[in-house]
């Protein structure tokens, strides 16, 4: 299964992240950041994984759905015997419920025929699996036992354990090829389908089933190239993510295509693959979804951002680690309308309405900054003085069913837009970015939770409709933020809070309803800044280049439209104008 023949198994124009590091040029947007492995280095090929493991008496190998299991198993299993090893492997698929049982099961939490929404499943990895056939997978006599698959671990084994990761992002890539299929699903299904049977059911029973198990990983391995694997000792990878956690990092960002996407990240990052339509997203920082880099100074490894979390909550989010436990609260991404199409009309679920019906402990409370604007660029928020809730709904049903365009400027409130501007979007407020914006998006951490009411009588990228929440946004429409309350509510008012020779602090409050805040930090030589016990998420919105100085020493360089975090622990750091001119970096971090 060759890299190069990458379009039988995932589809997408999005290169497979390189194995090789490359540093980047000062300037130049990094699409790999990697963090340093700590006291330990990364080990390439499944020749070397079959050295590692081949002494030992039984093996347990765990990891992500999405990895190709069985050619895994193959060519670790060739080279084992190329070292005059025979090993006897075992599946743990064998100890699976009937697909059957498992359909009935996951039932409740899939949303019945929604397209997009179920609920987050409440069961665990081990309601998967039959107990009896569990107990039965019992080693052979052979020189080495090796149990593999996604919950390998629950066979109860005692031995070697390895963790196989591959990012989020590349399992949907597999998914819309139809090369994988969700967790305990008899075949590859419709790739929407399966996203949302990812999103609720398995992400969920898996994720909690690696932070059981991180803490007695021996290997993790980066799965992500079928023909390569990449791994490094559980103990480099504990020691690393503990170091992060007291410093400061990137996640790896991701791109993706969409149906208003626009040309601005195509033109201003042009190593990117431009055989893309546009990106409409960049996934700047999507903790669920995105992957951390790591390098030992020649190559490199991914795991999910999920593992730092694991391990090291309570550092990363300092006096928010009891309220949100494993889950990173805020998330950073690009959308960009540049020569695009508006964004679809659309709110958000109220934080009850989220919990009561897709189990979500938080809701999608927005904001947008402008990091770019065209001359005509607006933003869509809140309603026109005089709403009539009737004759808005009317108009968007009569749309729905008869394929008939709506006079959104007739109901909708919008203001233009321009760089610097912060639009407030707390649950329940319609919105919609306009053409010719780039936004910074910053928001709580859910992300797929949104009610289209209108999508501009537009198909998708696949050439489906795309799906309307009518009903659901009016039970979350908040017909009060209209008129007046918008301008003087929806929209932030700068305000300088903190200044020096050359610096200054400017406060872009956000809503009541948001849990997180957020200031734009100005300054042409340095700024010192304290964490004080929250989490800052941090992006360069003017100026090249940026450097970022830790009280731990060390030194990072982020470049423009870069977003990078600073966990709580690290304390204090201090940002550097590099060039000594002006810059500009948003950051946003929890109240107190």
């Amino acid at each position: 299964m060759s890299s190069s023949a990458s379009a039988a198994w995932r589809k997408t124009s999005q290169l497979l992240a390189p194995i090789q590091h490359t540093p980047t040029p000062a300037g130049q947007y990094d699409l790999y950041p990697a963090y340093p492995i700590v006291d330990g280095n990364i080990v390439l090929g499944y020749e070397a994984l079959a050295a590692r493991i081949a002494h030992e008496k039984m093996v347990i190998i765990d990891g992500q759905v999405g990895v190709f299991w069985e050619e895994f198993r193959q060519q670790l299993d060739d080279c084992l015997q190329a070292q005059g090893v025979k090993a006897s492997w075992h599946s743990i698929d064998q100890a699976l419920r009937p697909v059957e049982q498992i359909d009935a099961m996951l039932a409740p939490f899939l949303g019945g025929d929604d397209p997009i929404f179920g609920t987050r499943f409440t069961g665990s990895l081990v309601d998967f699996f039959d107990a009896d056939k569990l107990r039965a997978l019992q080693p052979a006599q052979a020189a080495v036992n090796i149990v593999y698959g996604c919950g390998a671990a629950l066979a109860g084994w005692q031995g070697l354990l390895v963790y196989v990761d591959i990012p989020k992002n590349e399992i949907q890539f597999r998914s819309r090829a139809g090369s994988v299929r969700n967790l305990g699903a008899a075949k590859a299904v419709d790739p929407k389908v399966m996203y949302k049977r990812f999103y609720f059911v398995d992400w969920v029973a898996l994720r909690q089933h690696a932070a059981n198990i991180l803490p007695q990983i021996d290997l993790c391995v980066d799965a992500q190239h079928p023909d390569t694997p990449v791994f490094v000792s559980g103990d480099a990878l504990r020691a690393t993510l503990h170091a992060i956690s007291q410093s400061v990092f990137r996640a790896r960002p991701w791109f993706e295509p969409g149906a208003w996407g626009g040309q601005w990240i195509k033109q201003h990052i042009p190593q990117l693959p431009q055989d893309a339509p546009n990106y409409a997203w960049s996934f700047e920082l999507i903790s669920p979804e995105n992957g951390l880099m790591l390098r030992d100074g020649t190559n490199l490894l991914e795991v999910s951002f999920d593992l730092l979390m694991f391990q090291e909550y309570r550092n990363v989010l300092g006096a928010s680690a009891e309220r949100f436990g494993y889950e990173f609260p805020i998330r950073f991404d690009f959308l960009d309308t540049f020569d695009g199409g508006n964004l679809s009309v659309q709110c958000h679920p109220s934080p009850a309405y989220a919990l009561r019906h897709f189990g979500e402990r938080f809701t999608q409370d927005e904001t947008y900054y402008i990091l770019d604007g065209g001359a005509d660029a607006r933003v869509y928020v809140g309603f026109k003085g005089d709403i009539d809730p009737a004759a808005f709904r009317a108009a968007l049903e009569d749309s729905f069913h008869n394929s008939t365009p709506v006079d959104v400027d007739r109901y909708v409130h919008s203001a233009p837009a321009k760089a610097g501007d912060l639009f407030l979007i707390p649950h329940g407020t319609i919105h919609c970015a306009g053409i010719n914006n780039l936004v910074l998006e910053i928001s709580a951490t859910p992300y797929i939770f949104t009610f289209k009411m209108y999508d501009w009588m537009r198909l998708d990228l696949d050439g489906r409709p795309r799906p309307l929440n009518i009903a659901r946004a009016f039970e979350n429409l908040n017909f009060e933020r209209k008129g007046e309350r918008v301008q003087q509510e929806l929209i932030a008012k700068p305000v300088v809070i903190a200044s020096g020779d050359d610096w200054s602090v400017i406060h872009l409050a956000t809503h009541p309803d948001h849990f997180y805040d957020v200031h734009r930090l100005e300054f042409s030589s340095a700024i010192e800044v304290e964490t004080l016990n929250s989490p800052h998420i941090l992006s360069l919105v003017e100026g090249e280049t940026v450097l970022v100085e830790t009280a731990s020493g060390m030194r990072e360089r982020f470049n423009f439209a870069e977003t990078f975090v600073i966990p709580a622990a690290t304390g204090r750091y201090r940002l550097i104008s590099e060039s000594g001119r002006r810059i500009k970096v948003v950051k946003g971090f929890m109240k107190s």
